[in-house]
């Protein structure tokens, strides 16, 4: 009898699970997934075009510039993750995705968003470099280092995700299937296993502290030391300079910190499964759209970098229509 037991929720573990979607079953349903869809595609194009330029013009080849590029890269993969799964479900009508395939999403979702919180602490830090050290900023942010940085800011989320997936994947699922968001995310997997896993979620929520906090503290420090010498700078175009320098980082690094922030720091009795679901939806589709308009729109050599680039491309094709044959 307990061996029949055991089999029964062996099979129960290994059945498919059941994505929720972002809307379920909304009478705008069908319209809310078409924004959804013009927004994947827009963060597709936006963050490709922003790598292409980066790589294409050569003054762009500095270290804040190659960061950009990076976090670019990363949010490319961040949405390609999650959305084309939910989008192919609605379209298709099959929302199930295979055990296997629900920890390869939780490896990849976990790897690049402790990835980016990692980068975007690199990013302040070569921000505090170029304002309070710039006489040292060629050997303190050379080619090299820049490299190093890049490649480092990867390793945690490598870790991280190797340590909590197959840990996450291994309790057994024996409640309803349906996992209440749009991705395999762990802290909706939590909620429909049978087993305690209390010491887990405590276990998680140290992992997911440490992996917020340290960033955290890198970029408190960066942008305590810049404000401290703007503080000291006497020229309004010293200090609008500094500002600029630093603008469109600080409002990436709200958007991305304040939403994970929000539900991986706080306590589950203080947001419902449907607001996690919101805010996921927030830092893996809407920020992906955002992070190429704000170092694009806000940034001028990126701006002339575009009209450069666009600009050949065009005169190139005109001379070519107005050749003779």
């Amino acid at each position: 009898m307990c061996s029949g037991k055991q089999n029964s929720q062996n099979q129960t573990s290994n059945a498919d699970f059941i994505l929720v979607g972002l809307f379920g079953e909304t009478k705008h349903a069908v319209l809310l997934y078409t924004v959804t869809f013009i927004f994947f595609v827009m963060a597709l194009a936006g963050n490709t075009l922003l790598v292409i330029v980066i790589h294409l013009e050569p003054s762009l080849h500095t270290p804040m510039y190659l960061f950009i590029g990076q976090l670019s890269l990363m949010d490319l993969m961040y949405i390609s993750v999650t959305v084309p799964k939910m989008l192919l479900g609605q379209v298709t009508g099959d929302h199930t995705v295979s055990p296997l395939g629900c920890e390869i999403q939780m490896f990849f979702y976990l790897t690049l968003a402790g990835a980016e919180f990692f980068l975007l602490s690199a990013m302040a830090y070569d921000r505090y470099a170029a304002i309070c050290r710039p006489l040292h900023y060629p050997l303190l942010m050379n080619q090299r280092v820049c490299e190093r940085l890049v490649s480092a800011c990867w390793f945690p989320g490598v870790v991280d995700s190797l340590l909590l997936t197959p840990i996450t994947m291994s309790f057994p699922f024996c409640q309803s299937r349906k996992i209440l968001s749009f991705f395999c995310e762990a802290p909706a997997l939590l909620r429909l296993s049978c087993a305690d896993v209390s010491l887990y979620k405590l276990l998680m929520y140290l992992c997911c502290v440490l992996m917020l906090l340290i960033p955290i503290a890198v970029i408190s420090s960066s942008y305590a030391l810049i404000l401290h010498l703007i503080g000291r700078i006497t020229s309004a175009e010293g200090r609008r300079k500094a500002f600029a320098t630093c603008s469109s980082h600080v409002i990436v690094v709200s958007l991305f910190f304040g939403a994970a922030i929000y539900t991986y720091m706080l306590p589950g009795s203080y947001h419902t499964a449907e607001q996690d679901m919101m805010v996921s939806a927030f830092y893996t589709t809407i920020t992906p759209v955002l992070n190429p308009l704000i170092y694009s729109l806000r940034n001028k050599d990126v701006t002339d970098a575009l009209r450069k680039h666009l600009g050949d491309k065009s005169n190139w094709e005109s001379s070519k229509t107005t050749r003779p044959p």
